[in-house]
């Protein structure tokens, strides 16, 4: 059994972690000078999963000299069982790579987990979810059994493997258990992008080791501080530091037809009103899902949507949403296919379905590119 960690000891260690630059790997990034734009992967699940499985063996034996790892924040709570689950497990395949319907958005990962695996992201377990004070999630957590394959997002350099990235150091202990970071061939808006695979069971990589999308990484798990098997999954921009993740909902490729949801829920002066449940209800099928915007914490908003709260994976029609503990009234808005759909709500003012108006000072152009040297 698990020795128990005093709460006050856990805001102590996050505390201790937010302050402080990422530890430097065990050996030296080289420079990214390839690519400036990203070929879009032909993914096809069987063909795929089958070289994988035979050209990459998984390595279940770790030498703590070569464990550096990410730090995750998915804590020793019971998982909660997902409770407006979609009627089927069925998706449609993902558009292409990149997938950027519009200047401002920038879907440039494909699912770690292969889409023939019956999942869906924990509701209670998305970005921004509290699971106690000061404590926030940083990326989605995705139910899936030990065992499942784990892809690589997008092609990068594996900079860290193993188990301790919260000490730096060897650590069994650590709350991601065993962990893979890839930092990203590509940036975004001149920054590193790093991708997080938490909790698995084994890995099939070493540090410094080139991956390409949709390379077999490892296969989850429930390493580290968890209650059952699951992937956590996060995207950092800027730095690997859990202080600089982004919704991984807003970079993960949509499956085709289907789109997502963002929105921004605030108080009369404009300030985040934090962990306010929304109920979204589709019009044409009945089908709920509910959602809460993001605790207070290590999150970050998406500089154009400036979201608190997001919810991916919803087949494209007509909606209605609803904030039952501020207001009786309602809005309807329409899920396009491929594309984030957006909704503000002010106590006071009530809903609004409107896009956020263009920054003044525009976005820096190409969407890809290649990353800066830190």
């Amino acid at each position: 059994m698990r020795k128990k960690v005093k709460p006050h000891l856990l805001l102590m260690l996050i505390w201790l972690v937010s302050c402080q630059r990422s530890p430097a790997p065990n050996v030296q990034e080289p420079a990214i000078t390839q690519t400036t734009s990203l070929q879009s992967p032909t993914v096809t699940a069987t063909p795929l999963l089958e070289v994988l499985a035979t050209s990459l063996p998984i390595q279940t034996t770790q030498s703590p000299a070569t464990m550096p790892v990410a730090f995750d924040e998915t804590w020793p709570f019971d998982i909660p069982i997902q409770t407006t689950a979609p009627p089927t497990g069925w998706r449609p395949p993902m558009y292409p790579l990149p997938w950027a319907p519009t200047p401002y958005d920038h879907f440039l990962f494909i699912r770690p987990i292969a889409a023939n695996e019956n999942y869906w992201i924990l509701a209670n377990y998305r970005y921004g979810g509290v699971f106690f004070t000061g404590v926030v999630h940083t990326g989605i957590d995705i139910p899936v059994k030990t065992g499942a394959e784990v892809f690589a997002a997008g092609p990068g350099r594996v900079s860290w493997v193993g188990y301790g990235l919260l000490s730096a150091e060897y650590n069994p202990d650590d709350p991601y258990g065993l962990a893979i970071v890839i930092r990203h061939d590509f940036g975004y808006q001149g920054q590193t992008l790093y991708t997080v695979y938490g909790h698995l069971s084994s890995v099939g990589v070493t540090l410094g080791q080139h991956v390409e999308t949709g390379d077999l990484l490892g296969l989850s798990g429930a390493t580290g501080h968890v209650t059952g098997p699951h992937l956590h999954f996060e995207v950092r921009i800027g730095r690997n530091s859990f202080s600089r993740s982004r919704n991984p909902e807003l970079w993960i490729s949509p499956p085709q037809g289907w789109g997502i949801l963002a929105g921004r829920i605030t108080d009369s002066f404009g300030e985040n009103l934090t962990s306010k449940e929304v109920l979204i209800r589709s019009l044409e099928t009945g089908q709920k899902y509910t959602v809460r915007s993001y605790g207070a914490g290590s999150v970050n908003s998406d500089p154009y949507y400036n979201e608190n709260v997001v919810i991916g994976d919803l087949p494209a029609g007509k909606y209605s949403i609803w904030l039952l503990d501020e207001t009786s009234d309602h809005a309807e808005l329409e899920i396009y296919p491929g594309r984030v759909s957006y909704f503000s709500f002010r106590r006071g003012l009530g809903f609004d379905t409107r896009l956020p108006p263009a920054p003044r000072n525009g976005f820096a152009t190409p969407v890809i590119e290649t990353t800066p040297t830190p």
